[in-house]
């Protein structure tokens, strides 16, 4: 690369994206920058979004489990009631323990740190806006992997300054003094469904509302209406198809907040989460100056490079929109960064893995039902319950399922769709299966370990064969 750049590569934004693009570019070779608006590390998915929430369900879960139960029991203990400060200080512990993590690996792989606000000059003149001091650079390429932030709806009263706010997004969670009574959840989203359900198995009353028919449309029909079923054990009540029209706070004691429907329903709680879609991060990055704009929600276009329509500048992750998952950001990021330097790389392909940790955990890979009747594609599905196996038992874990779909003449694995225990585990081998082309003579010859979860494979496999042989004319 010409000496005539300061850097080869400028990264904006330290999340997953920013950080496979750094490392890879350094492992090539090349003189990288990272340029990061926080203090610490890690982007919005360490900070903010994946793994603050994701540490949040496993500590509501590890004491919810109905072995940890029985073993207090067993001891004569009491129970432990989870209270918010338990939660926030778990949290912040893995936080801190990660973000040192990949400032560690960064550094080890020799990528420069810049504190500060990053913004165009040029296309290759960025400038940093520091406390410790301002200052250009110079660079070859830039990667552009800000993230999002939540969108917060026009209707929504302002409480950013509220050091108790009853009106919150993701973002605040966990800005919560004490785990609330009842809670209202706008928006049926990924964000919405995992905190409505960590929520309701703390022991708060939810109430769930989305405009769309269903939450998280684009998963499995199926998947999802089990996951509304065990939701509704655990008391969420679901309003869908109902727009918001009016959020508002009752200044009492204690302070309530209200929510009125478009359908005229009014409802009220303690706290309300809104989980109303995300916008790009591209505020004060001057994208004007190199000629590039962003959509109406902040999102970037990109090539199947994920390089913009200027010339040497990239975006991945979130920013650039579905499916914003941090496993896709990372390998986004290495992609573009083998593509601005001439290495040889695969596609990401999409057959990547789906996965939303609510409680129960979903996850899929591949096609659904949905989209292969829409495509007039033959096929049939193989169905195997926790129930119906050892491990789920064993666990007491017995309201998952798997579901594998398979091309009727073919007999190749098009879809795996899971909900229940390790779901976001268990759906690699079907990916594996799906990438490689694999199908259901597989699952049907292969020996999985016993007792585990993976034989619900084996289950749904036979399952399938025994509908194929049902359902196929003499």
């Amino acid at each position: 690369m010409t000496e005539a750049y300061e850097f080869d590569l400028t990264v904006v934004g330290s999340g997953p994206a920013g950080q496979s693009a750094a490392i890879q570019a350094a492992k090539l070779g090349k003189r990288v920058a990272m340029v990061e608006r926080r203090r610490g590390v890690g982007g919005v998915s360490v900070h903010l979004g994946t793994l603050p929430s994701k540490t949040f369900r496993e500590a509501v879960l590890s004491l919810q489990r109905g072995t940890v139960r029985k073993s207090l029991e067993a001891a004569g203990a009491d129970p432990i009631r989870l209270t918010m400060p338990m939660l926030i200080d778990r949290v912040s512990g893995v936080i801190n323990e990660e973000q040192q993590l990949i400032r560690q690996n960064l550094l080890r792989n020799d990528v420069r740190i810049l504190s500060g606000f990053a913004s165009f000059i040029d296309t290759h003149t960025i400038a940093v806006d520091s406390p410790e001091g301002d200052r250009r650079v110079t660079t070859a390429f830039t990667l552009l992997a800000t993230g999002t932030r939540p969108v917060i709806p026009a209707s929504c009263p302002d409480h950013s300054s509220d050091d108790n706010p009853i009106v919150l997004t993701s973002d605040g969670v966990l800005a919560l003094r004490e785990i609330p009574r009842t809670m209202l959840v706008v928006g049926g989203g990924v964000i919405g469904v995992e905190y409505a359900s960590f929520f309701a198995t703390l022991g708060t009353k939810v109430t769930l509302i989305e405009r769309a028919e269903r939450p998280i449309s684009f998963m499995d029909t199926e998947t999802i209406d089990e996951m509304i079923h065990d939701m509704r054990l655990q008391d969420v009540i679901f309003r869908c198809g109902e727009a918001v029209v009016r959020i508002a706070c009752i200044d009492e004691n204690p302070r309530r907040v209200v929510v009125e429907l478009e359908s005229g329903k009014r409802m009220t709680a303690d706290v309300a989460l809104i989980s109303a879609g995300r916008q790009g991060c591209t505020e004060g990055l001057h994208l004007d100056a190199i000629g590039l704009a962003a959509d109406s929600r902040g999102r970037i276009s990109v090539n199947e490079n994920y390089e913009t329509t200027v010339k040497g500048v990239y975006a991945a992750g979130d920013l650039i929109g579905f499916p914003a998952l941090a496993a896709t950001s990372s390998a986004q990021g290495r992609i573009a960064a083998c593509h601005m330097f001439g290495t040889p790389t695969a596609p990401m392909g999409n057959d990547y893995p789906l996965g939303i940790y609510s409680i129960p955990e979903m996850s899929s890979a591949g096609a659904t039902e949905q989209t292969l009747t829409k495509d007039k594609v033959p096929y049939e599905i193989g169905v195997a319950r926790y129930s119906e196996i050892a491990r789920g038992k064993i666990a007491e874990t017995s309201d998952g399922f798997l579901k594998l779909i398979f091309h009727r003449e073919t007999r190749q694995l098009l879809g795996v769709h899971i909900l229940g225990s390790n779901a976001t585990e268990l759906v690699h081998i079907g990916q594996a299966v799906i990438r490689l082309k694999g199908g259901l003579d597989f699952f049907l010859t292969n020996v999985f370990n016993y007792p585990t979860y993976a034989e619900c494979y084996k289950v749904a496999a036979y399952n399938a064969s025994n509908n194929l042989i049902n359902n196929t004319l003499a």
